[in-house]
């Protein structure tokens, strides 16, 4: 088994577990979590011990999305985010190309990235009370990690957009409720609910299971593949922009950020 600084992976019986793990910082995502990841996930992949995989946060949150000393360590200098739109594609490519069942547990926020890694998942369990949402906007930045691409094929465009377009966080049951999520259930049921799902598919053909995920992921590779490219540049674009520089600085400041009202000025 691999062993990680931000990761935790655990196996039992063909389960395989990877869990965010931050929990001082909500499992925030940082340059070291996001290379650990990709690694994880090639890991993961080969790994012939396990034929299904869970992903879930360590303590009280999923995933609160990027860590605010990273966001401001490359608000500082721009061209560190191409490594990291290096990596972001990684990650998102290896979770559409695993075959495994990919199972969210997703315990409590998942927010930004964070949400998108918990959408690349094939089947989402959501603890009650639990917030999902894609803000990006609200940093400045153009929501092209897999946003773009992920929410519309479960919501559909016209919802996404709303989403997307203003970063507005929703519960967990009103994420069940529009087919964001798969189930929205009570935090004292989470565990006993993901652990009934696994066993399921365990007892399953798993040669069947997994071909019919590569299948299912097929349009959702296509559509990933359209739009990856140009959210990552868009996103690149935007993270040198002097509204992304503020709304950083708007959250060490504790306030609102005054964001540039000149359209097609980004600098």
């Amino acid at each position: 088994m691999r062993t990680y600084s931000t990761l935790a992976l655990t196996r039992r019986d063909r389960v395989l577990t990877i869990t965010l793990n931050r929990p001082d910082v909500l499992n925030a995502i940082n340059l070291e979590m996001h290379d650990e990841l990709a690694d994880a996930l090639n890991f993961i992949a080969s790994d012939e011990q396990s034929d299904i995989v869970v992903l879930t946060g360590a303590g009280r949150a999923f995933c609160v999305g990027a860590d605010i000393e990273h966001l401001a360590h490359v608000a500082a200098a721009p061209e560190r985010f191409d490594h990291e739109a290096r990596i972001a594609k990684r990650v998102v490519f290896a979770m559409l190309d695993l075959d495994k069942p990919l199972i969210c547990k997703m315990n409590g926020p998942a927010i930004g990235l964070g949400a998108t890694l918990a959408l690349l998942c094939d089947v989402i369990y959501a603890a009650d009370g639990a917030k999902i949402g894609d803000p990006h906007v609200c940093m400045g930045l153009v929501a092209g990690d897999g946003g773009a691409a992920l929410w519309a094929q479960r919501i559909g465009l016209g919802r996404a957009k709303e989403f997307l377009l203003t970063g507005e966080p929703m519960s967990a049951s009103k994420a069940e409720q529009i087919g964001l999520v798969n189930h929205c259930v009570a935090p004292s049921q989470l565990d006993d609910a993901v652990v009934g799902f696994c066993n399921r598919l365990q007892h399953g053909s798993m040669n069947a299971i997994r071909w019919t995920k590569v299948l299912l992921n097929l349009e959702l590779k296509r559509v990933a593949h359209a739009v990856m490219d140009a959210g990552i540049g868009y996103e690149s674009v935007t993270a040198r922009s002097a509204d992304h520089r503020e709304a950083v600085k708007a959250i060490q400041e504790k306030r609102r950020p005054v964001f540039c009202r000149d359209v097609g000025k980004v600098w």
